[in-house]
């Protein structure tokens, strides 16, 4: 009892004589390995006589910059053996004595490439969602086709105020499958502004108002018209011909007279309701004579009501079909 009496007077009387530094004097506590207190005195000195001496001869003002902002580097920093450390400070890129130095100017200049190459994949990232190579961009009102991020594979950018698609909305885009552009204000669309992408698949332009197709790509299995001003002279000769992929063709609701010629053999949906369409021959959708009893296998419609023609006048023009056209017949 007597010993904690004595003890805590010593305390009472020792503590008050302790004052502690202010928190801007205090000095942060050091840890050292053995054998490594050496290392950093010695370390320290090169490096600090390394570039004083190449930032004098470059540009003196920067030597004097370097001079403070070296030692608070060199204390932040933990030595530890085979371990290249990286210092970056206002010098040119040098390599001394294992260490790598890069230049603040250099940094700011690939740091400009990088948002030079990434800025059109933000810009319209934020505009609109970018997911797993599908840019989502429906209903933001945007009168033009976005700037679209390398390897985009699906675009949807329908209901907007798009008037307009040009050759070079989608000439770095190779990697396009589908294209989804409904609802928009699409009035002219250049030639070939999706002939080279030889690797879309769907393509769907209704509810515009477009006169007249332009070429399409050569794996295509989808093209949805619906819903514009089509007329058959806007629809070339060949324009389906090569299309071997070609699964489903939707034109209903344009000003189409007549219907369209060289269909594939790919086709299983037709649709041509609500057109102008006032004729048809026998080689509309089979061949002419079909004495060696010609079938497409693969057509499973063909929707022709809503058009002015009747369709009974023409009894030699569906011999191939598996099943009548919808339509009107009397």
């Amino acid at each position: 009892m007597k010993t904690l009496q004595k003890l805590g007077l010593l305390f009472y009387f020792l503590v008050p004589l302790v004052k502690l530094a202010p928190r801007n004097q205090q000095q942060p506590a050091t840890f050292y390995d053995h054998g490594l207190d050496t290392l950093e005195e010695t370390t320290y000195k090169d490096y600090e006589d390394t570039f004083l001496k190449e930032d004098y001869e470059d540009k003196p003002q920067d030597a004097v910059k370097n001079k403070t902002l070296l030692p608070l580097l060199l204390n932040i920093n933990i030595f530890i053996p085979n371990v290249t450390m990286c210092v970056f400070i206002t010098s040119n890129v040098k390599e001394n004595n294992g260490m790598v130095v890069f230049h603040e100017s250099d940094l700011e200049l690939q740091r400009d490439e990088d948002a030079s190459k990434n800025y059109t994949d933000l810009a319209t990232c934020l505009l609109c969602v970018c997911l797993s190579g599908s840019v989502y961009c429906e209903e933001t009102d945007t009168e033009s086709i976005p700037p679209l991020p390398k390897e985009t594979g699906y675009l949807y950018a329908r209901f907007n105020k798009i008037k307009k698609v040009k050759v070079s909305d989608f000439a770095e885009i190779p990697t396009l499958r589908r294209i989804d552009l409904t609802g928009n204000m699409i009035q002219d669309i250049e030639d070939g502004a999706f002939a080279k992408l030889l690797l879309l698949e769907e393509l769907s332009l209704a509810e515009n108002f477009i006169k007249k197709l332009p070429a399409l790509p050569p794996k295509l299995t989808s093209l949805n018209a619906n819903q514009n001003k089509i007329t058959s002279r806007g629809i070339k000769a060949n324009a389906f011909k090569k299309l071997i992929n070609l699964s489903y063709l939707y034109l209903a609701h344009n000003a189409l007279e007549s219907v369209p010629l060289n269909l594939p053999e790919s086709l299983r949906i037709l649709q041509l309701q609500y057109n102008n369409i006032t004729s048809i021959t026998d080689e509309t959708f089979c061949k002419a004579n079909n004495a060696t009893r010609y079938v497409r296998t693969r057509m499973d419609e063909i929707r022709m009501e809503g058009n002015p023609i009747i369709l009974a006048k023409y009894p030699n023009a569906f011999t191939c079909l598996k099943t009548l056209p919808v339509g009107t017949y009397y």
